[in-house]
Parts: structure tokens; sequence; C-alpha cells
């Protein structure tokens, strides 16, 4: 190693301790969301309290069920748990597509872990939100649940899938690794994973959050804070990013969303996750639409294409 390139780095490690640790604390309620409160008593549904797979105390809301203008009916034994992306809580999700989703399933919208109403912990990009998958299942287990669709944008995208792919078969090296003993357990009944929507999804975190800095040498200096979690938190989220899970997928009905005008997952990237699923994933491209916007640019297709999945899902998994 020469003497330059061995004090860049010295110089980069610090710098990237310290992204990471920003990158860990997200912000747990958008802005825009202390006008909500409204229109999140009118949703109406029941505030819900549980616990993630390793202990933390997290915060929900469930919306039963609803008929629908169609012929469809309802499984009180089938749910929707929808999953949020990295900054502010579920309510936004929960405003924008319970209403649509309530409508298929009943739905159970999950604040994660540093989010919301739910306790401290270090935002992990899917790593530890793997754990509130679990306790969210445990929960729907207990209320006689048995199959469950996760719906998730962004970050949450990128937990479902991960979710599905270490819950559901364990053949990722960090689901078989021994885990620390867990501040509570979950013996309640598994619901089975029938099928996943996972919108705004980046194929790697460090393209995401290295787009959205937007300064040169963004997904670099990002990748090497990913690599500095591991010296925080015990792991890292590169392990269980998409490209790396989303191929074990294959007995789970996969449908991709990607905004056409989105900066932050281009189309290349877009086309590379895809190309990484499963035989038979649908892949939704919601032209003009930026991140995390498709179903507000085009719900017309955004919900012709999730409700066709999503009953399918369901109507193929039942007894």
């Amino acid at each position: 190693m020469t003497a330059a390139v061995g004090a860049a780095a010295v110089s980069i490690g610090p710098v990237s301790d310290r992204l990471a640790r920003r990158l860990m604390a997200a912000p747990r309620r958008l802005p825009e969301e202390s006008g909500m409160a409204v229109l999140l008593d009118r949703l109406g549904g029941e505030v819900v309290r549980l616990r993630s797979r390793d202990g933390v105390r997290l915060t929900g809301r469930w919306l039963a069920a609803e008929p629908g203008e169609d012929d469809w009916v309802a499984d009180p034994r089938e749910a929707i748990l929808l999953l949020h992306g990295y900054s502010g809580s579920v309510t936004p999700d929960l405003l924008e597509l319970g209403p649509f989703l309530r409508r298929i399933a009943g739905v159970l919208g999950l604040d994660f872990r540093g989010h919301g109403g739910s306790d401290d912990a270090p935002t992990t990009f899917g790593l530890d939100e793997v754990e509130d998958v679990a306790g969210a299942l445990a929960w729907l287990g207990d209320r006689g649940v048995r199959r469950v669709a996760l719906v998730g944008s962004s970050m949450g995208g990128i937990t479902a899938i991960a979710a599905t792919a270490i819950l559901g078969d364990g053949r990722l090296a960090v689901a078989d690794a021994p885990s620390d003993a867990p501040a509570s357990s979950v013996d309640a009944p598994r619901p089975r994973i029938v099928a996943v929507v996972a919108d705004s999804v980046t194929p790697e975190v460090a393209l995401v959050v290295g787009r959205r800095m937007g300064v040169p040498g963004g997904v670099r200096l990002a990748d090497h804070a990913f690599s500095r979690f591991g010296r925080i938190v015990g792991g890292d989220p590169r392990d269980i990013q998409p490209v790396a899970s989303v191929g074990l997928l294959e007995d789970v009905p996969l449908l991709l969303v990607h905004g056409g005008a989105d900066e932050l997952i281009p189309p290349w990237a877009a086309a590379r996750l895809a190309a990484a699923a499963p035989v038979g994933t649908r892949h939704l491209v919601v032209e003009g639409a930026g991140h995390g916007e498709a179903h507000a640019t085009d719900p017309a297709a955004w919900e012709a294409a999730a409700g066709e999945h999503l009953r399918a899902a369901f109507r193929d998994a039942r007894p």
C-alpha cells in the first residue's frame, strides 16, 4: 500500500462512520404527518402494540377488511402487512393505500423500529427490520391469520423481499447465523407469506443512498458507510440487499413496481433488479412517476396490477 492510498483509507474511515450513524438515525416522522391526524382518525382502525422478534416494542394500526365493489370476498385468515420507507411512519402509506388494500384483506400498517410510535433503535435498511416483520407475523398469527402478503415501498420493499427470503426458507447466510438470545420469543403460529409487492426498490442499498446524497462519488462513499455498519450493529445491510435476496423468492409471487422518472433508481437499476428476480416476476413501470410516487401518479394502473397480483396469490394459496 502506498502512502497516498494508506492516507486515503485512514481519512475515509471516520467519514464513513459518521455517515453510517447518520443513516441509522432516520426521521421518525415526516413534517407533513402533523396534519394527518384527522385523516387517520377518519380512516379508523385499531392502534396496536407488538414486539419484534428481538424484543423491540413496535406500534401499528390494524384496518379490518371492508367489502369492495366487486365480487371479491375477504377471508379473515388473510392479511396484508404494509411496510413504509426510510423516512417517517407508516401513516402516509396507510392513508394512501389502506382504503384500497383493505378491500382485499385486513391491513396491518407497521411502524418500523425507530419510526413513528415504535421504540428507538437504529435503522438498518432491512437488516434488523426483518425482526419487526417476524414480530408482526406472530401478532397476525395470534389473531388467526394464516396467509399474509407483504406490500412495501423503498426500504419497506427491501425489507419485504429480505424477510420473505430469510423467514420463508432461511437459505441466506444471515438467517443461519447464530443470534443473540431475544428479549422475547415468537411462539405463535407463523402465517405463510403468499405474495410480495415491492415498490421503488433499489437493487443495492448504496445506490439509492449515494444518489440521494447528490455528490460525486456518493455511491462509493455510501458503500463504505455500509461496510462500517458491522462495527455498530453487528451486520452489513448489503448481505440482504435486494439483488442478493430476490432470487430466493422462487415460490412467492412477486410484483416489482418502479417509477419511470425515479431519479434514485434509474431504469437500468430497476431492470437489474427485475433480471435478478425469479422467472414469473411481474414488473410494472409507471411512466412519469418519481421515487415512491407510482400509486399517486397512476392509481388505476397501480391498483389494477397490485389487486390482480394479491387476489390471485391469496386465491391460489387457499386450501
